[in-house]
């Protein structure tokens, strides 16, 4: 097919918008290792995991055996606000590249939040609605999934409580305003509110914060108010089925057009994105249909695939979480102030960290000023402002393009623009101003991470 029959933009018709998610789960021989009870060390039960999460999204996050599970109707028309959302193909970007390559982004940035965190916030917020609930907390890292919910929230008619790492909470004053402005109370985490950030304050004086943090405080503040449950905007199983619906749209726009890709990239923090886009292709690689190579792009200050280990860890800076399997840094680990704040967690979602141990897909850690270096030349090519966290997965993207170059080889790489950067401007100021810094831990940071892991009777 010559290269003018493919539009810039391929959207799906609004009824060919996926009406099931996929459940990747269903399709992986070895099965992610059940989450485990803080104090027992056993399988926590659906029973267990409802005092603190909604009972349908228990059930959803504990389901390994449904491939596809229907996306209720609700939750179907909430989407048709903003989605099908565009696969773009950057015909500019390769031009300027000078590669052989195909790109093709699938931008979720197309939505008030200006990310792809409303697919599961709304269907978090309307199981908790279903449920009767009063509201939600949650944590939030850049203040995407923050916003996101908020929105959500007040959609239904929910309390929306929010705790934001509060290196973010002072970069992204405008992020935060948004979230208040759809309703929600946002407080920088750690903080003195709850038991949980006293707690990481006493041992880490002056700390800007992590995800895991946030957890600790928002996990706290839900199981102390009665009508409140907690909602997580990554990591957990029952977000990368919401966000499946990322990769469906974006395999049947591929297919519309015969176009089989051969890189799949995606950012990595907490695995929502990633696992999102690529759970449908890896859905093919399991079952032995088709073959694909992953890549799982995350900071350099944050290695937690490619440096961390392979075992059971909190979810939490504050360990009151269930413990899951998976890659991490350790639940002690503080990771330092970069400015892809969605980036900034400890651990990796099981389902990613089994498929990475097994070697289905592969990972890279790169430095915030290549990230940048990367983001303003999308910027300038592309014309979208790109989100910090986005901007690993085009880091890579150029790099596999350029790599193409290098060797005449004409793969299609497709990679996910999870958002937008408008609110990241404390960030790009810092690059244009030639202030931005790399930070590496070193091997000896990372041992004092990995030295209190819990030990499993």
């Amino acid at each position: 097919m010559n290269k003018q029959a493919i539009p810039y933009k391929i959207y799906l018709k609004e009824n060919e918008m996926p009406k099931q998610w996929y459940n990747v789960r269903a399709d992986m021989k070895e099965k992610p290792a059940p989450l485990l009870n803080p104090v027992t060390h056993q399988p926590m039960s659906a029973e267990e995991l409802s005092v603190v999460f909604c009972e349908e999204l228990v059930r959803q996050e504990l389901n390994d055996e449904d491939r596809y599970i229907d996306i209720p109707q609700e939750i179907q028309d909430f989407y048709k606000m903003y989605r099908p959302s565009p696969l773009v193909r950057a015909y500019c970007l390769e031009k300027q590249l000078d590669t052989p390559a195909k790109i093709y982004y699938k931008f979720e940035g197309n939505n008030t939040s200006g990310s792809h965190k409303l697919n599961s916030a709304i269907a978090q917020a309307y199981y908790a609605k279903k449920q009767g609930l009063k509201g939600v907390t949650t944590e939030t890292g850049a203040g995407q999934w923050g916003t996101a919910l908020s929105m959500a929230c007040a959609y239904l008619g929910l309390d929306c409580q929010v705790y934001m790492v509060k290196v973010s909470y002072e970069q992204k004053p405008f992020r935060r305003e948004v979230m208040r402005t759809y309703g929600a109370s946002v407080t920088p985490s750690p903080s003195v509110t709850t038991e949980a950030g006293r707690r990481i304050l006493k041992a880490h004086p002056g700390t800007g914060g992590s995800l895991g943090c946030a957890i600790s405080e928002a996990v706290e503040a839900a199981t102390s108010q009665d009508g409140y449950r907690y909602v997580l905007g990554s990591v957990l199983n029952q977000v990368l089925l919401h966000q499946s619906v990322i990769g469906v749209e974006t395999k049947a726009a591929l297919d519309q057009y015969g176009i089989v890709p051969d890189i799949i990239i995606g950012c990595a923090g907490g695995g929502s994105n990633l696992g999102g886009l690529i759970s449908p292709f890896m859905g093919e690689k399991l079952r032995g249909e088709r073959d694909y190579r992953f890549i799982a792009v995350e900071p350099a200050s944050c290695p937690s695939l490619t440096r961390g280990k392979f075992v059971y860890d909190f979810c939490d800076t504050g360990m009151i979480c269930p413990l899951a399997k998976m890659h991490t840094l350790g639940s002690n680990f503080i990771p330092s102030s970069s400015h892809a704040g969605g980036l900034r967690y400890h651990g990796m979602n099981s389902v990613l960290s089994q498929l990475y141990h097994e070697g289905y897909m592969e990972a890279v850690a790169v430095e915030q000023s290549l990230v940048f270096e990367a983001a303003v030349q999308f910027a300038r090519i592309e014309g979208i402002l790109p989100a910090p966290e986005s901007s690993h997965a085009i880091r890579v993207a150029i790099d596999e393009a350029l790599r193409c170059k290098e060797t005449g080889e004409e793969k299609t790489i497709v990679f996910g623009l999870t958002g937008t950067g408008y609110f990241d401007m404390f960030a790009y100021e810092k690059y244009n101003n030639g202030e931005m810094k790399d930070y590496i831990p070193t091997d000896e940071e990372l041992r004092r991470g990995l030295e209190k892991l819990p030990q499993l009777r």
